[in-house]
């Protein structure tokens, strides 16, 4: 099995790895969220899932994403059109977040995201320049089309990317489904504060 879903080659350390860890558990069954939570002993890997989490949604992809229809129409991209537009960036999520699979034994974690990181801020840099920019020029809000372009790949090479493996790697195999409900809960909990709260800010 492990031949057929890497390929050919010496493969015997992440054999011993699966081995260990089914020694390990030894049987147990799964651990429910409460259990998770109660469970001392993996308060840090808790507690790393939940700033990753919550970094998430402070990266600014949920409000790009929620202005991104504004951004459009005010490129002078009919309305009628804008949904071809919203397609072409969930695509664009797609592609980068199937680029990143291919980049990410190459080129590691950390090198990805800190790259990603830049990119994505001098393209949060200049759009906001941009939007500030957008009536003086008319070629100024196509550049904030391309920037939301920019930002979303960026997004999905890096951190939408790298992050989503995360639980498997730090929970062993009877928390995983616990550690999975109790990340999706946290993600849209604070999404649903983000997007109350944010168009007060604004």
């Amino acid at each position: 099995a492990v031949k057929q879903l890497w390929g050919d080659g010496d493969h015997l350390a992440e054999i011993n790895d699966m081995m260990s860890e089914q020694r390990a558990i030894g049987g147990e069954k799964a651990k429910s969220v409460w259990d998770l939570l109660r469970d001392r002993a993996v308060r840090w890997q808790l507690i790393t899932l939940l700033l990753v989490v919550s970094c998430i949604q402070l990266l600014g992809a949920n409000v790009v994403y929620s202005y991104a229809y504004s951004i459009f129409t005010k490129a002078g991209i009919p309305p009628a059109q804008t949904h071809y537009v919203s397609l072409g960036i969930g695509t664009t999520e797609i592609l980068s977040t199937i680029l990143c699979g291919f980049l990410i034994e190459r080129a590691g974690r950390k090198t990805l995201l800190w790259k990603s990181y830049t990119v994505m801020a001098l393209a949060l840099g200049l759009l906001t320049v941009t939007l500030s920019l957008q009536d003086s020029f008319f070629w100024v809000p196509y550049c904030s089309v391309a920037l939301v372009f920019i930002f979303i790949m960026s997004f999905g090479i890096g951190p939408g990317g790298v992050v989503c493996p995360l639980i498997t790697e730090i929970f062993i195999q009877s928390y995983r489904p616990a550690a999975y409900v109790f990340n999706g809960v946290v993600n849209w909990i604070q999404l649903f504060i983000l997007g109350l709260v944010f168009p007060f800010l604004v």
